[in-house]
């Protein structure tokens, strides 16, 4: 959670740009680049997303104390999309229209990031999204920095299948966009591997009565569940799934969205054994994630801060946009879109770079299995970053081919 002192300034900052009129003329260089950062600070979902703008603030206090970008420093404009997708795009209007800011990191959810979405795109602004989602969508105007289906997806199922030996699929999500999603491409994947799937069921987004849904798993004949359960539901799954006597030795939860937050909240005994499927975890054993994980608890005054795999994403995109811009020369947000089209950076999880083609990141899918201290052990790994490919669970349609830069292209010129 952000300290004190860290929400303070951050707030204050905020009050100033949305109250002093635009500066007129030539800019100084020491004027500095203004960018928002788009988070829920209140309401059901801030207690993840005050983590991902205070890892935005601490990738720009990192760069702020190499020498900032273009020879300026960042100033991160906060504001609180309340988790409400009609308060994000609310705020996100005043962050562009009204503060003129034409670079934004922010969202979690997809149902938010739909919401803005129009207003980037209307407005020519910049929306970075560090969350891992369904991967149906591909606009100019976004770089998508967390995983897609054929990263998250792709291997696990399989794996499933082949290593764990299961064969019969529960599916289980909140009922919203992503899990709906997600359930569409792991249906195709768990056919394609000679399995099955005994049903498709979906509870409200925070609902904490797991009882009955429990109960269904226990008597469909299912051996594994696949988890697309988001938030709070998480915990109040997995705890109910202990105390019906159920065990992952036998019937596992495979997850897709649980993380080292959840897993905090819930208390590790009740998820040791489960698995997660997604590009970082916290117990990644090299130097680099270790002095991001002392570094992000250092700047949030916690000792006890967990890292996770959308926090991670959302650190390391700030570095890509300021490569962009550098590289670029200047702060013209197309320019600035070209010239990120490419760019790589040694992330806390490994090397990521963004696709020329479609503005997704490649990264390296993981496997991870919860432990009773609650963190993961890496079971599966794949040797290299892998490519984004959005659309990829229908095959190559013509949403898919007409996400390249050559469809971006052509979808620019046709307004």
């Amino acid at each position: 959670m952000l300290n004190r002192r860290n929400f303070l300034k951050t707030t204050a900052a905020a009050s100033v740009v949305m109250t002093t009129p635009a500066i007129i003329g030539r800019a100084f260089a020491s004027d500095p680049i203004r960018v928002g950062a788009l988070y829920s600070q209140t309401g059901g979902l801030s207690v993840v997303e005050k983590l991902l703008a205070n890892a935005v603030q601490m990738a720009a206090s990192e760069i702020n104390a190499a020498g900032g970008v273009l020879g300026r420093p960042i100033e991160v404009v906060v504001e609180d999309g309340a988790s409400d997708p009609k308060t994000f795009s609310e705020k996100a209007s005043s962050l562009i229209v009204k503060n003129k800011i034409d670079t934004v990191f922010g969202c979690h959810t997809s149902a938010s990031r739909k919401a803005v979405l129009p207003i980037f795109e209307r407005r020519n602004a910049t929306l970075f999204y560090q969350t891992h989602y369904e991967g149906f969508e591909c606009s100019r105007n976004v770089v998508y920095s967390g995983a897609i289906p054929n990263q998250q997806l792709g291997k696990y199922i399989p794996w499933i299948v082949e290593t764990l030996g299961k064969k019969k699929f529960f599916i289980v999500g909140s009922n919203y966009v992503y899990p709906r999603e997600m359930a569409k491409v792991s249906k195709k994947l768990i056919e394609a591997s000679g399995a099955e799937w005994v049903a498709d069921e979906y509870l409200e987004l925070g609902h904490s009565e797991w009882a009955v849904m429990v109960n269904k798993i226990k008597e469909s004949g299912a051996d594994v569940v696949l988890s697309n359960v988001v938030g709070d539901s998480i915990i109040a799954f997995y705890r109910e799934f202990k105390n019906q006597g159920l065990s992952h030795e036998t019937i596992p939860i495979c997850a897709t969205v649980t993380s080292e937050i959840e897993i905090a909240a819930m208390g590790a005994e009740y998820a040791a054994g489960s698995y997660m499927s997604v590009p970082y975890f916290m117990s990644i054993d090299t130097p680099a994630n270790h002095t991001f994980i002392d570094n992000f608890r250092k700047f949030t005054n916690d000792p006890k801060a967990v890292t996770y795999h959308s926090l991670e994403a959302a650190y390391f995109q700030v570095f890509l946009w300021k490569q962009a811009v550098e590289k670029a020369g200047n702060l013209d947000p197309q320019g600035m879109r070209d010239a990120i089209r490419g760019q790589s950076y040694d992330a806390p999880g490994g090397k990521v770079t963004i696709d020329a083609d479609n503005l997704h990141c490649w990264m390296t899918p993981r496997i991870g299995q919860w432990q009773a201290d609650g963190q993961s052990k890496v079971v599966r790994e794949e040797p290299a970053p892998l490519k984004p490919l959005p659309y990829s669970a229908y095959g190559e349609t013509e949403d898919n081919l007409f996400c390249t830069a050559k469809g971006l292209d052509q979808a620019k010129l046709k307004g």
